[in-house]
C-alpha cells in the first residue's frame, strides 16, 4: 500500500527497515540498470526515552515547538541524530550505512540554515546549532554524512570482495 504522495509508508520498526522499504520501492519502479537508495533518519532525545526516533517526522505538526515544550525545565538535553542508508544494486545486492551525530537540544531555536530540528540541535563540541553552523558544516559532519561515508565503505568492501 502506498501513501498519498506515491511513496511507501514508513511502517518499519527501525530506521534500517524504513530505508530498506524505500530502496526496494525504488527498485520496483526505477530503471533496472540503476542503483536505488533509501534513507530514513530521525532525532532521539534522552529525556524522551530516546524518542521520537523513527516517528520524528510525524511526532508533531510543529516539531521544534513540541520538542522545546517537552523539554521545558529538563536538565538532561542529550540528543542524537540518526541516519540509515540502504542501497540496492541492479543485481539486487543490498548494502547499508549508518551515521549518528551526538549533541544536545538548545533552549531556543537559533540559525536560519538547515531544516527540521536543526535550529535546536547543538552538535557535541559545538556551541552553535546545526542551523547556525550551516550547510557546508552539515555536508562534512552530519549524521547523513556519516551514513554516506559508511555506505561508501560498504561499497568499497563489496567491490574488493568481488
Amino acid at each position: 500500500m502506498l501513501e498519498a504522495d506515491g511513496y511507501p509508508p514508513e511502517t518499519g520498526e527501525t530506521y534500517a527497515e524504513n530505508a530498506q522499504a524505500k530502496a526496494r520501492y525504488g527498485r520496483m519502479v526505477g530503471p533496472a540498470s540503476d542503483w536505488m537508495l533509501g534513507e530514513d533518519s530521525g532525532i532521539e532525545v534522552a529525556a524522551l526515552d530516546w524518542g521520537p526516533g523513527i516517528n520524528s517526522a510525524r511526532w508533531s505538526e510543529d516539531w521544534i515547538e513540541a520538542l522545546l515544550a517537552a523539554l521545558d525545565g529538563v536538565e538532561d538535553r542529550r540528543a542524537r541524530y540518526v541516519c540509515e542508508l540502504v542501497a540496492i544494486a541492479p543485481d539486487g545486492n543490498e548494502l547499508s550505512g549508518a551515521g549518528t551525530l551526538e549533541g544536545r537540544i538548545a533552549v531556543e531555536p537559533r540559525g536560519s540554515q538547515g531544516f527540521g530540528y536543526d535550529p535546536v540541535f547543538v552538535p557535541g563540541g559545538e556551541d552553535r546549532t546545526v542551523a547556525e553552523l550551516g550547510d557546508s558544516w552539515k555536508r562534512a559532519h552530519s549524521h547523513r554524512a556519516g551514513a554516506a561515508a559508511a555506505l561508501r565503505g560498504a561499497l568499497s568492501a563489496a567491490r574488493a570482495a568481488s
